[in-house]
């Protein structure tokens, strides 16, 4: 079982931190944008006098809440295509175990949210990588490359759309690409869209918006980054495929039931307006536009603009991105102050890959993301294995 990519580091820090240098964490997921007062405020005021189970799929109230939320967004589902689970992360276990066996094949084009790897560990899948490109932006790679992957043991296909790591936003015509592949292979599409509402410049596309494949598709979602309420543990398994929700309902029953009182606070949340992104979107847009201005502007440094999400994957001019995240929190603080980044390499499966590359969640204040990036600023001019290094090549698009 791999140490988390974006975790793994943490001793490092909790040391730097004891020794009195104040710690930038742009290295994990985690919004500092306020959660929602009316979900805090349902769980705070809710009439409860025994805790229960809720029903293992969920509470029905909250499923109905969730299908119409689902529904504005242009997702044609119901409350049964629904399984409530706790996080996204259970969902994504879900998914593994009733679409494939102890063996099986996942594509998943890489670099990817390091957590597939472990989950990938528990349920005995062997991830079979398609390598995208930073000059590409880590664009989809040719549907070719796809197909040359696929054995008697493949069964599904993996996507994050916007993209943890990269922030790459997968158009609609990549996406039926993807499904074509998929009903012609007879393979389940697993789409992983926990960033759904933070897209900047180009339209999202869920993969339950593409027509005449509801046997193969199976949406896996979370509300942990759309309301900021990550300590939640409140996710969803979403497919119209009954036999693969029976199949995930029996996993399901072995957990018993999602939390309650999250639910609670879940619930809240899908009444809130739509209004309610307006803020959000404009606020990472700001971070966004702020963190690749900066990074753009080291020598050395290069980084293609994220469409989605709030990720950032950037190439630094260093010998190995390891060893200089380790470097920051162990050996360099500027005005008593350092950065945290999570080393690209947990983001590959291909060995050696993402060596000279970070991954930079924009998750902080435009005014703490600034001092952030001074300090990388700095620390690249004294790092003692600095190196002006040829990034890794843009992928042959003429076949």
């Amino acid at each position: 079982m791999p140490l988390s990519p974006y975790r793994r580091l943490t001793p490092f820090a909790d040391a730097a931190k004891q020794r009195g240098v104040h710690v930038h964490h742009l290295n994990i997921g985690q919004p500092d944008i306020e959660t929602p007062p009316t979900m805090v405020a349902a769980v705070q005021q809710a009439d409860i006098r025994v805790l229960e189970y809720s029903p293992t799929a969920g509470y029905l109230s909250y499923r109905r809440k969730l299908a119409a939320y689902y529904q504005r967004v242009g997702i044609p589902v119901s409350v049964d295509d629904i399984l409530v689970t706790t996080g996204g992360s259970e969902a994504i276990f879900f998914a593994l175990m009733c679409c494939l066996n102890p063996g099986d094949e996942l594509i998943i084009p890489e670099p990817f949210y390091g957590a597939y790897t472990a989950f990938a560990v528990a349920t005995d899948v062997r991830i079979v990588p398609v390598t995208s490109y930073l000059a590409d932006g880590f664009a989809l790679p040719p549907i070719e490359e796809f197909e040359r992957r696929i054995t008697p043991r493949t069964k599904a296909l993996l996507l994050c759309t916007p993209n943890n790591p990269t922030g790459y936003v997968y158009s609609r015509q990549e996406l039926e690409l993807l499904k074509d592949l998929c009903v012609r292979h007879n393979l389940y599409l697993l789409s992983d869209e926990a960033y759904r509402e933070f897209c900047y410049d180009r339209e999202y596309v869920s993969a339950l918006h593409l027509q005449g494949a509801d046997e193969h598709l199976v949406v896996l979602d979370t509300i942990s980054k759309r309301y900021s309420s990550c300590g939640a543990r409140i996710g969803a398994f979403v497919t119209k495929n009954k036999a693969l929700q029976l199949a995930a309902f029996k996993f399901a029953q072995m957990r018993i039931s999602p939390p309650g009182l999250a639910q609670v606070l879940a619930e809240a949340a899908s009444e809130l307006p739509e209004s309610y992104f307006d803020h959000t979107k404009a606020e990472y847009l700001a971070r966004r536009d702020l963190m690749v201005r900066r990074l753009q502007a080291i020598p050395g440094v290069q980084c293609p603009v994220p469409g989605g999400a709030f990720y950032v994957m950037a190439h630094l001019p260093v010998d190995d991105c390891d060893r200089f995240c380790q470097w920051l929190l162990e050996s360099f603080a500027y005005e008593n102050e350092t950065v945290m980044l999570s080393p690209a390499s947990g983001f590959y499966a291909t060995k050696g890959l993402g060596r000279q590359q970070i991954r930079m969640a924009y998750v902080l204040n435009c005014a703490d993301l600034d001092r952030a990036l001074t300090c990388l600023e700095q620390a690249l001019l004294v790092y003692p294995g600095r190196e002006i290094a040829v990034p890794e090549p843009a992928l042959d698009h003429s076949h």
